[in-house]
């Protein structure tokens, strides 16, 4: 069984409250928008990391990250990208090859809207895990942890900080 802290756009925040989680995971991993190597750096002190570039990342974090990464974790077939959509709107970089060769867990973020739904046509899980960093529209920062075993994804939990509030970063 692999435990996974599942995060997307940082945007170059890192704090000890998501540095508390990193440690409890055996793997982590960035649907991008990281906005910075120091975010990455600290989370690979601690865990093995996985991720992706974002829109706003620049080319340094583009020479450390791919925009897709896919891999099987256990017996998982896992498509991290940043920019993907959703079911059944996928973003149009992705929606051939989803088509052609569906993953069993489709990963991005972008959006800062926290979203887990399955695709049933494609018999796929998709997630997106929000926003963690304080950059950006949302009220709630948000990440994901669940399991991965063999074949089954499991114990999805929703870890939720603090209602940011308007003009403070």
């Amino acid at each position: 069984m692999t435990k996974i802290l599942l995060l997307s756009d940082t945007h170059g925040y890192i704090d000890e409250a998501i540095l508390k989680h990193v440690k409890q995971a055996d793997e982590v991993w960035h649907a991008g928008d990281i906005g910075s190597l120091k975010v990455t750096d600290a989370i690979k002190k601690l865990k093995p990391l996985r991720g992706v570039y974002g829109n706003i990342d620049d080319s340094e974090v583009r020479v450390e990250f791919p925009e897709h990464n896919r891999f099987t974790c256990e017996g998982v077939d896992v498509w991290i990208t940043h920019i993907g959509g959703y079911p059944p709107k996928y973003n149009s970089r992705v929606i051939q090859d989803i088509k052609a060769n569906p993953p069993r867990l489709f990963i991005c973020g972008h959006s800062h809207i926290l979203k887990v739904m399955p695709d049933k046509k494609l018999n796929l899980i998709h997630m997106n895990p929000g926003a963690v960093g304080k950059h950006g529209f949302h009220k709630v920062r948000t990440m994901l942890r669940f399991t991965i075993d063999g074949r089954k994804i499991d114990n999805l939990e929703v870890i939720e900080f603090p209602v940011r509030h308007p003009g403070r970063q």
